[in-house]
Order: structure tokens, then C-alpha cells, then sequence
């Protein structure tokens, strides 16, 4: 007999703890812009990692790429002078915010790495375009993978715990694992495509309880083409109504997500359901609060939930903080950094703010 094959391994992700070169998100900028300042502080102020960026870094194109708007080349050498960026700083971990740029930075490298010339192709251009040259990072790390790491870490930091402060349960929380993120590549991601635990594997520490459903490997119907091309929204829809549907069952307190698009779909298309079919996915015809893992822990960690940009949500979080007992100030949810009134948005016919 020989070695007995232990499959778990294929699911495991050796994570560093640094130093990071870490590149941002440009749609998670434009959705919830405090998101990403939050995640920031987390990694360097809570945990002390080291975490540069260079302010030279780009967009790595692929929404473009996506919606074949950017051809393969110029992404390669695009992500050709991020990476050169990171040479030049001397760091070797690339560290990345967006689910989609961490789908595209490991499908370059896989390609560099079966086709070589596409490699030498991708040099010659960079030097012809820039005078640069890149050396391939060590490791490319999700900036999810880094909070799960140190989810225990955190946990000791928390002023909050996922508790219903009434009745003591566990606040009950549904995951949705960005498909650039565990489908692409699954060795890439903890847990796979079939066993993702770098959101699950959340809740416990921080006094939750995850919960499965059905359709928890269904996209949540970003898709790029489904929904940038206006006439394919309804696709767009569709399919985060079908992972909604199969969520209200459970009575989930909170959905939880990793990718900024996720994060957007499902929680703006319950408003548009609302509107369009008059229903909402809870008892209360509030919605399902829909969270980010820097923003749910940020909330946890005690931070204002403002600063946070929750105000930014379609769906209300104030009944989530509420169940936990957060402190928050409601008259300062529409004011600005400098505290000026910057207006409220007009209240939807059916779900309640």
C-alpha cells in the first residue's frame, strides 16, 4: 500500500504574515469607501503587520479584462509593472483587497507559468512601455486570508461578540465566498470551491454561528456581463434571488462576504426586489444586513459604524447592531467628514430603513 492520499491538504493556504505590498480595490473604493480604510487599520493598527502601498499602483484592469474590453496583453503587462512596483519596495508577499484582481493575478501567473513565452512576451513589453523589469511574487495573499489567520487575534480585541444581547444566542450568519476567490483556482483559497472556510470559520471565534443553505456556491449574480450590459440586469437579479430565497429559511441575521461586488449585488438587489415584488427576506421587512468581513469586524472591534461607511448600504444595519447592542449615534449616519449634512437618500416604498 502506499501513502494514503489525505485530501484535506489540497485544501489548506500557507499564509505569511508579511511584509505585504498591497494593492487596492477599485470598486470597493466606489461601493463602500470606509471599507477599505477600515481594512487598513485593521491589518497595521490591530494586528501590527507590515502593509505598504506604493501610490504609483494602478487599477489591475479586470473588470475590463472581464468584459474583454482590455486584451490579455496589456493586462499582463499591467500586472507586470504592479509587480515591478513591488520589486522596486522590496517586498515579495503581494497582498490584494479585490476578489476579482486576486481571480486575475493568479490566472497571469498560472499562465506565465505554462506558457513561458507569454512570460518573455510580457517582459519585453513592460521594458519597451516602462524600462522596468518584475520578479514573480512569493506568495499572493487575499486580504480575507490575512483576518481569518488572525481571527482568534481579533477576537481578543472585540468589545462585541455576535450575541443577540437580549436573549444570549448566537447571531446566526450566512457566507458568501466570492467566486474569483474559490472557484477559479481552488487550491488558491481556504477550503476550495467545496469546503470555503475563510468566512465560516469566522463566526465561531467571534460568537456567531455560521449556517449552510442550498445555494451557498451560487454566484450572486454579478457575472460582469450580466450586469454591465443594461439589458442583462434581470440575469443579475435573478440569480441573487435565488440565493436570497434559499438564505430566508435559515432567518439569518447577517450575510457576510468577502468580494466588494458580492458584497454590492446582494445587498442592492433586496432593495430592487422590494420595489419590483413588494417582498423582503426577513420577518421584520427590513432585509438581510449584508457585510464585508472588515466590516463586521470593525463593527466588532468597536469602531464607529459611520467611519465604517455602513451608511452607504441599501439595507439598514441598524438592526444587526441593535441585537448585538453597538453604540452608535443616528443623527451623525449622513454627515460628512467634516460634519456637514451631505443629505439622505429617499426612503424605499416597502423595505423599512
Amino acid at each position: 500500500m502506499g501513502e494514503e492520499k489525505r485530501y484535506w491538504r489540497d485544501y489548506q493556504k500557507d499564509i505569511p504574515d508579511g511584509p505585504f505590498f498591497y494593492v487596492r480595490s477599485c470598486i470597493r473604493q466606489t461601493f463602500t469607501p470606509g471599507a477599505e480604510t477600515m481594512l487598513l487599520k485593521i491589518l497595521t493598527g490591530y494586528l501590527g503587520l507590515d502593509v505598504y502601498e506604493d501610490p504609483r499602483h494602478t487599477c489591475c484592469s479586470g473588470i475590463g479584462y472581464h468584459t474583454d474590453v482590455v486584451p490579455l496583453e496589456t493586462t499582463m503587462t499591467i500586472i507586470a509593472r504592479q509587480l515591478s512596483l513591488m520589486q522596486e519596495d522590496g517586498y515579495e508577499n503581494l497582498l490584494v483587497s479585490c476578489v476579482t484582481s486576486f481571480g486575475l493575478y493568479n490566472e497571469v501567473l498560472d499562465i506565465w507559468h505554462h506558457f513561458p513565452e507569454k512570460l518573455e512576451q510580457t517582459r519585453r513589453y513592460l521594458r519597451e512601455a516602462t524600462g522596468r523589469d518584475f520578479a514573480l511574487p512569493k506568495a499572493v495573499i487575499h486580504t480575507s486570508d490575512i483576518v481569518y489567520k488572525h481571527r482568534s487575534r481579533l477576537a481578543g480585541m472585540m468589545k462585541y461578540r455576535m450575541v443577540d444581547r437580549q436573549s444570549g444566542r448566537p447571531l446566526r450568519m450566512v457566507d458568501h465566498v466570492g467566486c474569483h476567490y474559490a472557484k477559479i483556482f481552488p487550491a488558491k483559497g481556504i477550503g476550495g470551491a467545496e469546503f470555503p472556510q475563510v468566512l465560516s470559520g469566522l463566526a465561531a471565534p467571534w460568537g456567531g454561528i455560521s449556517v449552510d443553505y442550498s445555494e451557498r456556491r451560487h454566484c450572486c449574480g454579478f457575472g460582469f456581463r450580466q450586469y454591465l450590459l443594461k439589458d442583462n440586469r434581470s440575469y443579475s437579479v435573478s440569480h441573487s434571488k435565488v440565493k436570497l430565497e434559499s438564505m430566508a429559511p435559515h432567518h439569518p441575521d447577517l450575510i457576510l462576504t468577502n468580494c466588494p461586488g458580492c458584497c454590492m449585488f446582494l445587498d442592492r438587489w433586496q432593495y430592487t426586489i422590494a420595489e419590483i415584488e413588494g417582498r423582503t427576506y426577513d420577518d421584520a421587512g427590513r432585509g438581510i444586513p449584508v457585510l464585508s468581513y472588515e466590516e463586521l469586524a470593525a463593527l466588532l472591534l468597536g469602531e464607529n459604524p459611520w467611519d465604517i461607511g455602513l451608511q452607504m448600504h441599501q439595507v439598514q444595519v441598524e438592526s444587526l447592531m441593535d441585537k448585538i447592542g453597538i453604540e452608535y449615534d443616528a443623527s451623525q449616519k449622513y454627515l460628512g467628514d467634516r460634519g456637514q449634512y451631505i443629505g439622505c437618500p429617499q426612503k424605499p416604498d416597502v423595505l423599512l430603513a
